[in-house]
Parts: structure tokens; C-alpha cells; sequence
């Protein structure tokens, strides 16, 4: 299954699909995922909050699921 991230992908959504991304958040200090309103917030939007660069965790991710 192929599944691609961008920063406008829901946190939710990439959650939903592989429950083991949730490090990948956890490293980035965002330890809210499962309060809802972080799952419903984008990869850009969370990354502006925690202060992470957003094409750093896109990057991950998309190895992830590539993996």
C-alpha cells in the first residue's frame, strides 16, 4: 500500500493509516497526538507549533511508509 505525505497531510489520517508513526511525533516533542484537535491539524501546522521544520518530518514519514 502506498500511502504519500505532505505538509498539508491530517495528523489523524497518517495515524489511522500506521499506528507506528506516533515516535516520529513523539521525537518532535508533540505528545498531544491523541487529543483531537492535534489530530486534526496538518504536518505544517503541528511543525509550527513545535518549531520543527515540516519537510524534515514529511521526509521521514514518506520513508516510512516507503519502507
Amino acid at each position: 500500500m502506498s500511502f504519500e505525505v505532505t505538509k498539508e497531510t491530517i495528523i489523524g489520517d497518517i495515524l489511522d493509516m500506521d499506528a507506528d508513526t506516533e515516535p516520529y511525533f513523539l521525537e518532535m516533542g508533540m505528545h498531544c497526538l491523541f487529543c483531537p484537535s492535534s489530530r486534526g491539524e496538518s504536518i505544517e501546522e503541528a511543525c509550527m507549533v513545535h518549531g520543527v521544520d515540516p519537510e524534515e518530518l514529511v521526509s521521514k514519514l514518506n520513508a516510512h511508509f516507503a519502507g
